[in-house]
């Protein structure tokens, strides 16, 4: 079995069984005494990249037959990698979206729904790492934390290989990195991990994408503390290693149990010096919840305790959110984890840390990801992103993502409501024939529309989505409402799409257009030549009434 397949039977096993649903936060667990000696503490560093920002996984871990890579195998494409990936010799519990790779590899799938051939990408192609980090660049994804489990075995050239691809993709895209140890299986971990970073890691630092954090390179440490054989390292040696790495003048970040601060039987006992010894922490979720009220749950009786602790103690807060098991039906259109970014923003976290952006084996990543069985093989039985029905784009997660990272950033005001739709549809803006001017979601779209802008900003898009019966909905980039008409001039306050966010897109002869709206029956014009607010309130189109339609 490999490292990735231990860390994975551990998260999906063994964390729901784990002590979770009781904790409450007034309890001390067994690190009270730790926890009263930092009280005069205060956490909240300074932002950097990785403090008031969204870092994602980065596995980086797929291969293929051919590729060129020296693992020469379906790395973690299938179960025995010596073989094609087929139904009865798979690894994953998700399929990608295929169209961006250039390069792909053909498997022993049947063809997809759509007849096309059923093939996967490597994650060893130059191109696919590239496009990784293009979307993390287009999605407002802050940093790749670049996993790296023991480089010491068969996989280690393969991932020293990964690393300068990811060095090379971040530099180019602008996005940051940093290196995040999984200590999963590491015999020598003591020795080995610190060796690993004199001899190979550190040099990464020197590149412009490294991530910095408080002035000192990011390094993430996954695994001390879990009571499980594939981790059964003493709390001397994890200490040692945590303290060691920050004598290097690295930040440190540990992804640790989510027990860490109540105790109980999903940490090691012993482990209390070894947690506040990080700068940062990340516990662990995966498996741990998987739908609204899990997260709420959590919010209330683990996340606001471990903030209050963090801050006590000068530790940095990054909780861990999930978009979910599509294998498993978690995802539930995006609510699972727009609830997850309410909580941990309100919450007060210090950043946010994404598991995974291409986790296609546990099925918890935000990459592009099939949206219909056409496009997944026919005998797969994979499920695909609008398995309860509801029709999701393939990019949908990393857009929710990007828009969790405006709201811990102070972007978008804290929401319950997800901002982002599962499908969107043209982006648009409208400019005024009387004034030439775009309309407008005024105040960030607490105002009502008007035509009063010289240059198109997210306030002057809009999705125009198909309503049904020939009739378009408007949803206002500046705060993800539908524009509402009535006897009151539109304004973007919808929160979803009825006969008030309705309207019928009318083609005039000199190419503009004009809205109907569904509500008044009545067209929208911009009222007295565009100084006042729009209004469906007229029964037949002048200059006033007409639009030129605009898409970006």
């Amino acid at each position: 079995m490999s490292l990735s397949h231990r860390r994975r039977t551990w998260s999906r096993r063994k964390v729901l069984g784990a002590t979770a649903a009781g904790t409450t936060v007034a309890a001390l667990g067994a690190f009270g005494v730790a926890r009263a000696a930092n009280t005069s503490s205060t956490s909240g560093s300074a932002p950097g990249d990785v403090v008031g920002k969204i870092t994602v996984g980065y596995q980086g871990w797929f291969a293929a037959k051919s590729d060129g890579a020296p693992i020469n195998g379906w790395w973690h494409w299938a179960k025995d990698m010596s073989k094609s990936p087929s139904p009865s010799n798979t690894g994953i519990k998700s399929w990608p979206d295929m169209s961006q790779y250039t390069a792909t590899y053909q498997t022993d799938y049947a063809a997809l729904g759509n007849g096309q051939p059923a093939t996967l990408f490597s994650s060893y192609d130059d191109q696919t790492v590239d496009t990784h980090f293009q979307w993390m660049k287009q999605y407002g994804i802050d940093t790749a934390a670049l996993q790296r489990f023991n480089p010491t075995g068969g996989e280690g050239p393969t991932r020293d290989d990964m690393a300068a691809k990811v060095r090379s993709s971040a530099e180019s895209q602008g996005v940051k990195f940093y290196v995040m140890y999984d200590v999963s299986g590491w015999t020598n971990m003591q020795s080995e991990i610190k060796t690993d970073w004199t001899d190979k890691m550190s040099e990464y630092t020197a590149s412009s994408a490294y991530a910095v954090q408080n002035g000192k390179p990011v390094v993430c440490i996954w695994g001390f503390g879990f009571p499980d054989d594939k981790r059964d390292f003493t709390a001397e040696a994890c200490l040692d290693v945590v303290n060691w790495f920050k004598d290097q003048g690295c930040y440190v970040i540990g992804g640790i149990p989510k027990e860490w601060r109540t105790g109980g039987t999903g940490t090691r006992p012993g482990f209390g010096d070894v947690y506040h010894a990080f700068n940062m922490i990340s516990p662990w979720m995966v498996g741990a919840i998987g739908n609204a009220a899990d997260s709420d749950h959590y919010y209330t009786n683990v996340n606001l305790g471990d903030q209050a602790e963090c801050d006590a103690s000068g530790i940095d807060y990054q909780p861990c959110v999930l978009p979910g098991d599509v294998a498993e039906r978690q995802r539930a259109h995006g609510d699972f984890m727009w609830r997850q970014f309410y909580n941990m923003v309100r919450v007060g976290a210090q950043g946010i840390y994404i598991s995974m952006f291409d986790e296609y084996n546990e099925g918890n990543q935000i990459a592009k990801t099939s949206e219909t069985q056409a496009t997944v093989p026919t005998d797969s039985g994979i499920l695909t992103l609008d398995e309860d029905g509801t029709a999701c784009s393939s990019d949908y997660y990393l857009r929710l993502t990007g828009d969790g990272g405006r709201m811990l950033k102070g972007e978008l005001a804290l929401t319950a409501t997800r901002p982002t739709l599962p499908v969107t549809g043209q982006v648009v803006s409208f400019k005024a024939g009387v004034n030439a001017n775009y309309v407008t979601a005024e105040n960030t779209g607490t105002s009502a529309l008007i035509a009063n802008r010289m240059a198109v900003g997210n306030w002057e898009k809009f999705d125009m989505i198909d309503a049904g019966s020939g009739a378009v909905a408007l949803y206002s980039h500046a705060n993800y409402r539908f524009v509402t008409a009535g006897s009151a001039p539109l304004i973007a306050d919808g929160t979803s799409a009825g006969r008030a966010q309705s309207f019928q897109l009318v083609h005039n002869s000199d190419g503009t257009v004009s809205l109907l709206a569904s509500a008044t029956g009545k067209y929208v014009t911009a009222d007295d030549a565009g100084d006042s607010a729009l209004i469906a309130d007229r029964t037949t189109i002048g200059p006033w009434e007409k639009f030129t339609l605009i898409t970006t």
